[in-house]
């Protein structure tokens, strides 16, 4: 059932078009993105299932560290497609940043490699190599990951109805490589005989993901030129033309044109928004003054003492918020294509907060399948970094479903805009969570939940996912003028690396579990008296704290404290919630700001 649709002309007035027919199946080129995508995200999320645990068990990081260090990673890595995006729109184009790309982040996994089979010999040498290898990963990952999401539209005619259904296959393809990658990194990676694990065993799991990427970069340099084209069969995605030949190809094809007094106004809002969030993340109670200190000479020696926290983290805020307004500073924008940018931004806003809760699976929520889960299935003892893998497992069941189930609404005319689908997936993370906090309520200090409360939290994320995710990126692909495609989806990753700093500062907050309280109560130390200021530990009971990295005070958020973990689980019941509810609200007014796109 097609629809009328408005679009902006280069004088800003629209015009009404005919939405493209829907044709029978999708081009093969999609087959060949799906399996590129497949393996890039087998490298990633192999590596992402046992990166915490590796900081962890082999580089002796405490937990809160490593959720800070995990989410600092992650949010790099969606930031750097600004750059990416970037460099393909203006000169090396879609292909050539996908293999240099996926060759880069090659090289880091087997870095990784080096780093987890240095760590007995010498340690500091280990978390050095650990550190420039996910720097080399966060580069590669920046050209890869906009470009060939960007090619993925760039198949189909501008107005196609079958892009949402492209976009969801194109995401059971990242799932079914991240259930690969999980299950095999993890089976190879994250060993235990009994309660005891074998920490030599994770650079089998960084090696596996190695290899992956090589295969995903191989397949794309073989198949690209012969299937991924254009409707008509020309090439997609080789270096960008410039002037009036590009001009000539299209209307939307207009060059950006960025003056010099933009550029030098956004260097200044980007180095005043950094210093602003720098100073929100210092907290003097956790990052003191040193003594004997003062003045800014004092104030960034506190800041040192948790670097990610208070250097990396305000780089992604402001660097994403910068380049944001960046683009709107560009002289060639029509109104209307202003204003479905701007929907691309408000939505980007509310996806922090779906990935700031939704990426606790790889810090917070794995700590909890390791020390407060039984993972014990039918006699199988389940690596604690597999239980993740059943959101990958529940994508690809219910991936084509959801794909068919908005092709039939839209047909009768009865589908949702992609806001008020994004408010839904918020609405499915918080319920996922609100089982979860209910559950872990009635634990004592050291009893375990089972295994199935951590699978009915997943399916319930993975469902909000569906509504989420792939929609995004659709949604981007509609929006999009075709001179910012790379770089406006690059934008939009920018709320991923915001969302996944959050989630690393939200993953930090969560309170001692059952293995420190049993490590604690073993010495003969009241842990919970401890925590709740009824017991001051002895200088020799402290030092044991200190060296065993129990944490000796409850973690504090916006003022609240946290005592347990069900009142830390109801903090991403109440932020997804809350920004659930928002999004529906407005979804009326993002509507009229779409023009016409669904």
């Amino acid at each position: 059932m097609s629809q009328e649709q408005q679009v902006g002309t280069t004088l800003d007035m629209p015009i009404n078009v005919e939405e493209t027919p829907p044709r029978k199946g999708h081009p093969k080129g999609l087959g060949v993105l799906f399996t590129t995508e497949m393996w890039e995200r087998f490298n990633f999320y192999g590596m992402r299932a046992i990166l915490s645990l590796f900081l962890i068990n082999a580089l002796a990081f405490k937990d809160s560290d490593s959720s800070l260090i995990y989410g600092g990673f992650l949010g790099l890595c969606y930031l750097t497609p600004m750059l990416g995006g970037f460099m393909s729109d203006k000169f090396l184009g879609n292909r050539n940043c996908i293999i240099l790309g996926g060759l880069t982040m090659a090289v880091g996994q087997f870095m990784l490699f080096m780093s987890a089979s240095q760590y007995k010999t010498d340690l500091h040498f280990a978390q050095t190599i650990m550190y420039i290898a996910l720097g080399v990963i966060i580069l590669g990952n920046g050209f890869f990951k906009p470009n060939i999401s960007s090619m993925v539209g760039s198949l189909y005619p501008k107005a196609d109805t079958r892009l949402d259904s492209a976009f969801t296959i194109f995401y059971m393809g990242i799932n079914v490589g991240a259930f690969l990658g999980n299950f095999i990194c993890s089976t190879v990676g994250d060993v235990k005989h009994g309660d005891v694990r074998v920490v030599e065993a994770f650079k089998y799991g960084f090696l596996a993901a190695g290899a992956a990427m090589l295969i995903a970069t191989i397949t794309f340099f073989i198949l690209k030129n012969k299937y991924i084209v254009t409707p008509e069969g020309k090439p997609i995605g080789g270096r960008p033309r410039k002037g009036a030949v590009a001009a000539a190809v299209s209307e939307d094809t207009v060059e950006a044109k960025f003056t010099g007094k933009s550029i030098f106004l956004i260097s200044l809002l980007m180095l005043a928004l950094y210093f602003t969030f720098q100073y929100l993340a210092w907290d003097p109670s956790s990052m003191p003054i040193p003594s004997g200190a003062s003045g800014l000479g004092g104030y960034f020696s506190a800041l040192a003492s948790s670097p990610i926290k208070t250097f990396v983290y305000p780089f992604i805020y402001a660097s994403g918020l910068s380049l944001a307004v960046f683009i709107l500073t560009d002289k060639s924008l029509t109104k209307v294509e202003t204003q479905r940018i701007l929907v691309i931004y408000i939505v980007g806003f509310f996806v922090i907060f779906f990935w700031a809760c939704f990426e606790q699976a790889g810090s917070s929520l794995t700590f909890i399948a390791d020390q407060q889960t039984d993972t014990n299935i039918l006699g199988w003892q389940m690596p604690p970094s597999l239980v993740q893998n059943f959101n990958a497992i529940f994508i690809v069941i219910f991936a084509f479903p959801f794909s068919w189930m908005w092709v039939q609404l839209s047909k009768k005319g009865k589908e949702p805009i992609s806001p008020v689908k994004q408010s839904i997936g918020l609405l499915l993370l918080s319920a996922g969570y609100f089982v979860i906090a209910m559950r872990v309520r009635s634990l004592g200090m050291t009893e375990k939940m089972g295994v199935g409360w951590l699978i009915i939290l997943y399916l319930l994320h993975t469902l909000g996912e569906l509504c989420l995710s792939p929609i995004g990126l659709s949604l981007v692909s509609k929006l999009s003028p075709q001179r910012f495609s790379s770089l406006l989806f690059g934008v939009f990753f920018l709320s991923n690396a915001a969302g996944y700093a959050l989630a690393g500062t939200l993953g930090a907050l969560i309170p001692n579990t059952t293995d420190k309280f049993v490590a604690a109560s073993k010495q003969g130390i009241d842990l919970q008296a401890v925590l709740d200021k009824r017991l001051v530990p002895s200088p020799a009971q402290a030092d044991f704290l200190k060296t065993a990295k129990i944490s000796m005070d409850n973690p504090h958020f916006v003022g609240f404290t946290i005592h347990n973990l069900f009142e830390f689980f109801m903090v991403f019941v109440v932020l997804s919630g809350v920004a659930s509810v928002l999004l529906f609200l407005i979804s009326g007014r993002l509507k009229k700001m779409m023009h016409g796109v669904r």
